[in-house]
Order: C-alpha cells, then sequence, then structure tokens
C-alpha cells in the first residue's frame, strides 16, 4: 500500500486490549464529524490513500465540506479494500488476467506484476443447475452433474489459485457469495499489518450490497472494473447525494423481513435513487436483526441505489460473534467504529443531514409479493389473485383462466382429490374468456405425469423456489418456511403434484440449523429436498421442467408461474417455460407450491383440508413469531459457523483431485469450448490510437425502456439451433451439454453468439417477434437474421453499429458481458433516454460511448425507425487533452435522404473514465500503465 501523504496529519494510534493499531483519524479534518455514516468511509479512504495526484488535499476537503443539497460534481478516486467474486463473472475477470499476463510478455513487460494487489476471493455459487429435485439424492446428483460439465472451468480457477497471490477460491457446494461473504470473508475493520480501516468490498455481482448491512460500504461493478480494483486501480465515482431512511415501529405479527424488503424497494424506487446511496436511520434500526438489514441491503439494485447502508451498532457485533469471528478481530471493530464516529447510537446520536429523506414505520409493513417480471411491483397478499387477473392478459393470446367446471364436465379429469384441491385454477367462477386467435390452443390442459391425471390452466405453479441470497441468510424466513411446512405436514396438506419444488440454502449453517430444529423432514415431505448450496432459480440455473409438464405449458399457450425467494424476476429469467414470475418469502413460497397456482385468495380459499374434512387455511398454518423465535433460539449457535467455516477453502474430494495445470502463464487449450484467450488485446500497440467519430452506422437494436442486462448479457440456457447452439454443436458438444451460458462466460465465442439473445427481447427492428433477431441491412431487402449473423455480416463489410434505447437501458445485474458482448459485436455508441449506472460504466470499459438522447426526447419522438443510417461527431474531442464533450452530434439519415439531426448528451462522467474510453477500454488502459511503469 502506498505511503499516504498524511496533509492534515490525521495518522494516530489506536490501542484495543494489549494490541496497538495506526489508523487515519477523521476527527482531524474539520466537517467529517457531521457526515453521514457512508461519507466518513469514503474520507477515511481518502486520507489513507492520499498521494497528491489521483487523491489530493482538495478531495479530501471536498468530502469534508459536502453539500447535502448539492447534484454531484466532484470526482473522488476511491479505493477498496478487497473485491469478491462469484464463479459467472468470476472467471472472465480470471481469464482476461490470465490474458493480460501474456500480452505483458508480448509488449516486453513482466507477466508477474499481473496479481491482485488488493485480496479477492471468489466463491463457485452460480454453476450448480436443479437438474435433480424432489428426492433425497438431489444434492449429490446435482454437484456430480455440476463437476462434469465444469471441470475444465475450476481446472483453470484451481489453476487461478496457485498462479495468482492474493487470489482465493471458495470451493462448489459450499454456499451462495453473498451469504459466505457476511458470514465468513467480510471483515468489517481491516487489519492490513497493524493499520486499521474499514472493510470497503466491490463485487462482481450487484448484490454485493448485501454487506451493507454489516457496515461495509462497496457495490456491485462489471468484471472489468473488478479487475482494474484488484490490480490497484481506484473507483472513480463522483461524492454522491445520501438518501437518509428512517426506521421507526416494529413488524407487525405475520409479517417477514421479505415484506419490508419489497416495502422498501417499491419505495426508493417510486422516489429515485440511482446513483446515491441510501443510509438507514432512527430508532427502529436498532430493532432490525442482522440478518434483516443484510435482506435490506441485498435489494439494494432492485431499488436502484448504489448502497444501501446500515452504520455500525451492538447488533453488528453480536453478529460477528455468532458467525464465529475471533475475539480479537470484534474488539477491533466495535474500538475503531466508535473512535471514528462510526458507532450508531440510536438514542443519543445527532441525527446526521441527508440529501433527501424517506421514512417507514415497520408496523405498517403488510403481507406482500412482487412481480410478475419486476422486483419493485409490489402486490399486496391480499390483493394478489385479483391483481394476477389484471396482468394476464399481457401473457397470453386473449384467453383468461378458464372456466374449469365446465372443461371437466366436457371430459377433462381432475385427479381423485377434488377440484379446488387439485387444480392450478381453484376459481371455479372465472369467465370462460376467449381461448386465443388463430386456431392456436390454449389453457387448460390434460397431462399425465407422475402417476396422476390433472388439468394445468393459466397461473399453474410450475416452480416454488427457496433460493437466492436475499433470503436464505435469514433465520427467521428460513425456520419460518419450515415452521409453515411442518404445520401444514401435520394436518395433511402437500405440493401440488406440477410444482417443482427446490431447496437451495445460501450456507451449510443453514443445513445445520434444519437439522437441529428437525424441521428437514416435514420440508422434505413438501417436496422442498436440497438441491445444491448456490444461487440456483433466481438466475435461471431452474432446470428443465419434467417433460409431460413443459409439453403441456408450451403446447398449449399456458402463461405458466414461478415464486421464488430471491431478488430477480425479469422476463425469460427463471425458466423459458414459465412467463410470469413472482418474489416472495419462504414461508410464501411453500405455501404457493401447496395452493398449486397464482390464481389464489389465502384469505378466503382454503388450501385443502384435513384429515377431518376441515377448511384449512393460510393462517391456520402460519407460525407466530414467538414459535420462529424460540425455534431461532433452539436451533441456532457459534458452533455451527466455526464447523461449518474451519476448512472453506479446502473443498471436497472432487476439488481436491481436480488435475491442475502449472506455470505462471496459462496454456491455453484451443479445443476448449469453456475457456479461451479474451480478444481485448489482439494487436494492442503501447500507445493508444487517438479515437474517432462514427460514420455510416447501422442500427442493430431498437429497444424500448427498462431493457434489462439480462435482455443484453447471455443468461440460462442454451437454445438448440441459435447461433451459441450452433457453435457447440461444431465443435462437438452433444445437446444435452451446452450446459448454461454463465458456465461458459470464459470463451467469448459462446457468449456473443448470445449477446442481445434473450427470448425476451422485443427488437423494434422487427414486428412482433422476441428474441435474437434483427434486420440484416447488409442483405437485400434486410431480411430478419439473428443478431449475431448480422454483426458478422456487418463487420466484415466495415460498417460501426449502434443500438437505440429507451428509459432505464442496463437495469438489472451487473453482468460485465452485457458490455463486452456489446462491443464484440461491433457496437460503437449506445444512445438511450437513461442508464443503469453499472452498466454505462461497463460500457466505458469496453469502449463503448453511452450517450443519452436530448432532455424530454426519445428515438420516437425524433421519428426514428431503426432503418437509418447513423453519423456520430464531436467524439473526437476526447483527443483534446482531459476535454469531455458535454454532447455530441448525431444524424440519423433516412432511406429517402431526409435527415434527423439531434444533440446527444455525452455520459462519460469524470476523467478516470474518459481515460478508458481513449485507451479503448479500461484493461488497455491498466495493462499500459503497468508496461509505461
Amino acid at each position: 500500500m502506498t505511503e499516504s501523504k498524511n496533509s492534515f496529519n490525521a495518522k494516530r494510534k489506536l490501542e484495543v486490549g494489549e494490541k496497538s493499531y495506526d489508523y487515519f483519524a477523521l476527527d482531524a479534518v474539520s466537517g467529517m464529524e457531521k457526515l453521514p455514516y457512508s461519507l466518513k468511509v469514503l474520507g477515511e479512504n481518502l486520507l489513507r490513500t492520499e498521494d497528491g495526484k489521483n487523491v489530493t488535499a482538495d478531495h479530501i476537503n471536498a468530502i469534508a465540506n459536502w453539500d447535502p443539497k448539492s447534484e454531484p460534481n466532484t470526482e473522488i478516486q476511491f479505493t477498496p479494500a478487497r473485491v469478491l467474486m462469484q464463479d459467472f463473472t468470476g472467471v472472465p475477470c480470471v481469464v482476461d488476467l490470465a490474458t493480460m499476463r501474456e500480452a505483458v510478455k508480448t509488449l516486453g513487460g513482466d507477466p508477474d506484476k499481473v496479481n491482485p494487489l488488493n485480496p479477492a476471493e471468489m466463491v463457485i455459487d452460480h454453476s450448480v443447475i436443479i437438474e435433480s429435485f424432489g428426492n433425497s439424492g438431489s444434492l449429490e446428483a446435482n454437484v456430480n452433474i455440476e463437476y462434469e460439465r465444469n471441470e475444465e472451468r475450476y481446472q483453470f480457477l484451481r489453476w487461478g489459485t496457485g498462479a495468482f497471490s492474493n487470489f482465493r477460491v471458495v470451493p462448489p457446494g459450499t454456499g451462495i457469495v453473498h451469504q459466505v461473504n457476511i458470514e465468513y470473508l467480510a471483515r468489517v475493520v481491516f487489519d492490513n499489518e497493524g493499520l486499521a480501516y474499514p472493510d470497503t468490498c466491490v463485487g462482481t455481482d450487484s448484490h454485493t450490497t448485501m454487506q451493507n448491512g454489516l457496515g461495509i460500504l462497496g457495490w456491485g461493478v462489471g468484471g472489468i472494473e473488478a479487475e482494474a480494483a484488484m490490480l490497484g486501480q481506484p473507483v472513480s465515482m463522483l461524492i454522491p447525494r445520501i438518501v437518509g431512511f428512517k426506521i421507526s415501529g416494529a413488524i407487525p405479527a405475520g409479517v417477514t423481513a421479505t415484506d419490508v424488503v419489497l416495502t422498501i424497494t417499491e419505495m426508493l424506487r417510486n422516489h429515485g435513487v440511482v446513483g446515491k446511496i441510501v443510509e438507514f436511520y432512527g430508532k427502529g434500526v436498532a430493532q432490525l436483526p442482522l440478518a434483516n438489514r443484510a435482506t435490506i441491503g441485498n435489494m439494494s439494485p432492485e431499488f436502484g441505489s448504489t448502497a444501501a447502508m446500515f452504520p455500525i451498532d451492538t447488533e453488528t457485533i453480536d453478529y460477528l460473534r455468532l458467525t464465529g469471528r475471533d475475539e480479537d478481530s470484534i474488539a477491533l471493530v466495535e474500538a475503531y467504529a466508535k473512535a471514528q464516529g462510526m458507532w450508531l447510537d440510536a438514542e443519543n446520536a445527532p441525527e446526521p443531514e441527508f440529501s433527501e429523506y424517506l421514512e417507514l414505520d415497520l408496523s405498517t409493513v403488510v403481507p406482500s409479493i412482487s412481480g410478475p417480471k419486476r422486483p419493485q411491483d409490489r402486490i399486496i397478499l391480499a390483493e394478489s389473485k385479483q391483481q394476477f387477473r389484471k396482468d394476464l392478459g399481457n401473457y397470453t393470446n386473449g384467453s383468461g383462466v378458464s372456466d374449469v367446471q365446465n372443461f371437466v364436465a366436457e371430459g377433462g379429469s381432475t385427479g381423485d382429490r377434488g377440484i379446488s384441491r387439485d387444480l392450478p385454477s381453484v376459481a371455479v367462477d372465472a369467465p370462460n374468456l376467449a381461448r386465443g386467435n388463430a386456431g392456436r390452443p390454449t389453457a387448460p390442459a390434460k397431462v399425465e405425469y407422475a402417476g396422476q391425471e390433472m388439468v394445468l390452466d393459466h397461473g399453474m405453479v410450475a416452480i416454488a423456489s427457496i433460493t437466492s441470497c436475499t433470503n436464505t441468510s435469514n433465520p427467521s424466513v428460513m425456520l419460518g418456511a419450515g415452521l409453515v411446512a411442518r404445520n401444514a405436514n401435520r394436518l395433511g396438506l402437500k405440493a401440488k403434484p406440477w410444482v417443482k419444488t427446490s431447496m437451495a440454502p445460501g450456507s451449510q449453517v443453514v443445513t445445520g440449523y434444519f437439522d437441529r430444529s428437525g424441521l428437514w423432514e416435514d420440508l422434505e415431505a413438501l417436496g422442498f429436498y436440497l438441491v445444491g448450496y448456490g444461487c440456483t432459480t433466481c438466475i435461471g440455473n431452474s432446470g428443465p421442467l419434467p417433460v409431460p409438464v413443459s409439453d403441456a405449458i408450451n403446447d398449449n399457450d399456458i402463461a405458466a408461474t414461478a415464486v421464488l425467494s430471491g431478488n430477480r424476476n425479469f422476463e425469460g429469467r427463471i425458466s423459458p417455460d414459465v412467463k410470469m414470475n413472482y418474489l416472495a418469502s419462504p414461508m410464501l413460497v411453500i405455501a404457493y407450491a401447496i395452493a398449486g397456482t397464482m390464481d389464489f385468495d389465502f384469505e378466503k380459499e382454503p388450501l385443502g383440508r384435513d384429515q377431518e374434512g376441515n377448511d384449512v387455511f393460510l393462517k391456520d398454518i402460519w407460525p407466530s413469531a414467538e414459535e420462529i423465535e424460540e425455534t431461532i433460539q433452539k436451533s441456532i449457535s457459534r458452533e455451527l459457523y466455526v464447523e461449518d467455516y474451519k476448512d472453506v477453502f479446502a473443498g471436497d474430494q472432487r476439488w481436491q483431485s481436480l488435475d491442475v495445470p502449472e506455470g505462471k502463464v496459462y496454456e491455453w487449450d484451443e479445443d476448449s469450448t469453456y475457456i479461451r484467450k479474451a480478444p481485448y488485446f489482439d494487436d494492442m500497440s503501447v500507445e493508444p490510437s487517438p479515437v474517432q467519430d462514427v460514420q455510416g452506422a447501422r442500427v442493430l437494436a431498437l429497444l424500448g425502456d427498462s431493457v434489462t442486462t439480462d435482455h443484453i448479457s447471455p443468461a440460462s440456457t442454451i437454445k438448440p439451433g441459435t447461433p451459441a447452439a450452433q457453435y457447440l454443436d461444431a465443435h462437438g458438444i452433444e445437446r444435452q451439454d451446452y450446459n448454461s451460458f454463465g458456465s461458459r462466460r470464459g470463451n467469448h465465442e459462446v457468449m456473443v453468439r448470445g449477446t442481445f439473445a434473450n427470448i425476451r427481447l422485443k427488437n423494434q427492428l422487427l414486428d412482433d417477434v422476441s428474441g435474437g433477431y434483427t434486420r440484416d441491412f447488409t442483405q437485400e431487402g434486410a431480411p430478419q437474421a439473428f443478431i449475431y449473423d448480422a454483426s458478422q455480416n456487418y463487420q466484415a463489410a466495415g460498417t460501426p453499429l449502434v443500438v437505440l434505447g429507451g428509459k432505464e437501458y442496463g437495469t438489472g445485474s451487473s453482468r460485465d458481458w452485457a458490455a463486452k458482448g456489446t462491443r464484440l459485436l461491433g457496437v460503437k455508441a449506445v444512445i438511450a433516454e437513461s442508464f443503469e449506472r453499472i452498466h454505462r460504466s461497463n460500457l466505458i470499459g469496453m469502449g463503448v460511448i453511452p450517450a443519452q438522447f436530448p432532455e424530454g426526447e426519445s428515438w420516437k419522438s425524433l421519428g426514428l425507425d431503426g432503418t437509418e443510417t447513423f453519423d456520430i461527431s464531436g467524439i473526437t474531442a476526447l483527443n483534446e487533452g482531459d476535454a469531455i464533450p458535454e454532447t455530441i452530434h448525431v444524424t440519423a439519415t433516412k432511406e429517402s435522404g431526409e435527415k434527423v439531426e439531434f444533440d446527444a448528451v455525452v455520459r462519460i462522467d469524470t476523467p478516470g473514465e474518459a481515460d478508458y474510453y481513449r485507451n479503448d477500454g479500461i484493461l488497455q488502459y491498466v495493462l499500459r500503465q503497468m508496461i509505461n511503469s
């Protein structure tokens, strides 16, 4: 670590017990004491990294004199203490680092310089797919399949742990990255050879913000930003606005932490917090268990903020002790936080001044779900049936929930348990709406599966999954789900046979407390068997539905649903067979598995009948808050955490027996379909070439509002017949071994073929077509073509490309491949109405310029339809010293010769981002810095 200039004479000693630490005291700078918690962390970061160049005394004073009401206009360089990765996003990072080593060697530098300078830790949690479910052998079967499919990737990662210093990997089958982070990896306060400072962490997953619940400042970044941070590059940012969110009251009976977080998500998304940090304060904060804070922090990307911070307090200390941290570390956290004014004393602390204010009285929160396609679209549970019916019309060809009684009278079968117990549609008074058009069959459909004949209809719950870091770190909702299962099981209720049920805990600690509480038996009785320790359904690793169920859904155009305890429910994300996705607490996931349909009113309709024939409602199986708390106290202890994390990096016999390559420079296998040398440094020179304007560009994609990184980045399964599948076919890969895009992120040839290929993407260059298609203007008549194929033709013709978008372009996960794929397809500029923070930054990091339409304008209002050719001038102004042009001039020429001209706002926001763009990308910038040093 570079020695600070220490202009403010802030370096002091902190005595903790018998130990002494150096630290940079905030009270050395007037004004720091009144700042919100998150800005104090940033202030300390600048004091400690002051070098007179990237970080100066002026930057430190700018933080200390922060004006809460001003718009962000001061750039600072934030140096995170560590980097956190999961394997989907982390593998490309290691591929790029390995490629950089080779490039440095080629350009005459020392390849050993390419090492993480800050701790970089990866948790392999995104590769397990729910192939097997509903039986006691599911975990073993899924892990075996995972290793068979991902052996090359895992060998490569094992190589990385030996080749790179400061790089550690948590093997598969341990837990979800964010839960492992808060339970074990998180330091809260670092002790770096006697220098104490706040734990700050950026991660290659947007839900890195889960650590905000522990008082750790950090957020999700793209893989390219994470690589730069690993290599010692600071994160360039503007001093943000801080939104104060006051918590008061207490959570009422029957309401879960999930309900709270869905309510907060809706409030903050409606308020508008993109680019801002949310900080929670008030007496109600002290009443929130750490797990609830982590659940709220986790959802920061869903409400759009950079981070969602909770300060350090006694609850933080209790959690560190519970999770097995050593007493010296715990003592340092408390002493440091108090010395720096970072300790929350809810009773006596003066209220910080914030840029904006919101407040939530927890007692007003009611049970909720969200969906069918966005996390912020909260639905009060009591109104969920009504809202489902309103939304259904958007997912069917004019048909609604069918009159199942009429259908059965015409010859349909309901099985042997009664129509209102065994059918997805229990609403027998539903109108028998028109069924589709053009003769296409629609719901309901008879199907035989699992030895039963049943009828499937719109709203059927095809997937009920307890998964994802959002809730699986939270004992109150996890043990609550177990108690719901116990109560249901005792009354003879079961999940409907067409529901694919699964349990994927966030860490092995969850299995420990399910064992201690004796709840596994009840969960399994309802089909919720352990399927793996990883992020499964939430990222599209839900696995295939049973063939009869899948065929019935697709053959009859059924609007099937998924209910999951996750944080993401975007269109096309969960399963290609499922149209409508809903987020819910683990407890409600169990309830919906029993109901079997979203077309259900839990207050008015019984879930089934008990052994005496009495109707059983949700309230009859819902545990009390006291029962949940009593179970928590009996089932969870420090010893569980200590035991499960004592050898966390060792892995099982499968991990240890992998055949690992040797050497400091990786030997690439040209036949590999998983790991390929990245192309970003091919033909790169030591000095960058001047940036150029764009001439004669064509539109690759014409897109609407809320296009997510899931729409752009390759994700989920690889569909036969698509360009990615064609590539794998050509390399001799059988269809059953395609694996997922996520598992093949280390191969750019697969990934670029899957960019803009989401089955729900609507490229408005085409009429009523979904998926990865465009019009290819290199061909006569501009026919429909795969986006990848058209891109290849454009690049062969030397034609640059642009993408036109609407509002919130690039919202969602911090997927670096959304930017990498855009770059490799030949896109030079993306022009949208507004951008999500991470994706905008990642585009710049890949040498793609992001620009916005003039305020109040859009491609529609300007009369553009995507058939034009585009000339963009003014980009070359970036070649003039440190200048960043405010606008660039866009001329769109129609086929008739008519021109549409406008000035687009350049969204290169900081000088650091301008440097990255001038170098054609952030990795090229870092590599040149290495060579020139």
